[in-house]
C-alpha cells in the first residue's frame, strides 16, 4: 500500500528535470502540477524561468500538460498565455484526470512522467494511474488549509521512507 506514495524520483525543483534526462528515459510527455510545483500557489503568472523551462521541453518535442485541483480561472490565467494544455478541478489523486491528460497527449503511460510537490495528490494519483512520478520540493512553505493537513501526513510518509533508506529528502 505505501509503495503508491513512493515517487519514482525526487528533485529539489523542476529545473533539475531536463529534456535530455527525460528523453534518455523515453519520456515524451509531462503531466505537471501547478501550485508549488511550477510557481508558488499565490503567484498567478509563469516566471521567466518557468517559461524558459517549458520552452526547452517543447523545443525537445516533449509535450507538457498542467493538471491542477485548482479552479478554472486560476489554471487558465497561468496556462493560456503559454499555450499549455491544462485540466482544472482535477480531483487528484483520482486517476480519471491523469488518464484524460495522457489521452489528450496521445502518448502511452510509459512515455509520460507526472511531476508534483505532494505525495497525497500528485504522486499517489500518478502512481495509481500507472505513470512514473517525480516529487519536487514545494516552492514555498505556506499552503492552503487542506494542503496543510496533507503535509502533516506527507511528513510522516517521508520520514518512514527516509528511515527505510528508500528516499533522501531535503526541504
Amino acid at each position: 500500500m505505501l509503495k503508491r506514495f513512493m515517487p519514482s524520483a525526487h528533485v529539489k525543483s523542476i529545473y533539475e528535470i531536463t529534456p535530455d534526462k527525460l528523453l534518455e528515459q523515453g519520456v515524451k510527455g509531462i503531466i505537471t502540477d501547478l501550485d508549488n510545483t511550477l510557481v508558488s500557489w499565490d503567484t498567478p503568472d509563469a516566471t521567466q524561468e518557468v517559461i524558459d523551462w517549458l520552452a526547452a521541453m517543447k523545443a525537445s518535442g516533449i509535450k507538457v500538460s498542467v493538471l491542477s485541483n485548482n479552479n478554472e480561472q486560476r489554471v487558465k490565467i497561468f496556462c493560456a498565455p503559454l499555450g499549455t494544455p491544462y485540466v482544472f478541478s482535477a480531483r487528484k489523486p483520482l486517476t480519471k484526470s491523469f488518464k484524460r491528460a495522457a489521452r489528450e497527449m496521445n502518448l502511452e503511460k510509459e512515455n509520460i512522467v507526472v511531476i508534483g510537490d505532494q505525495l497525497l495528490t500528485d504522486v499517489l494519483g500518478g502512481n495509481s494511474a500507472g505513470f512514473n512520478t517525480i516529487l519536487v520540493v514545494p516552492i514555498v512553505k505556506t499552503d492552503g488549509r487542506i494542503t496543510r493537513f496533507n503535509r502533516m501526513i506527507e511528513r510522516r510518509l517521508l520520514n518512514h521512507f527516509r528511515k527505510k533508506g528508500l528516499i533522501e529528502w531535503e526541504e
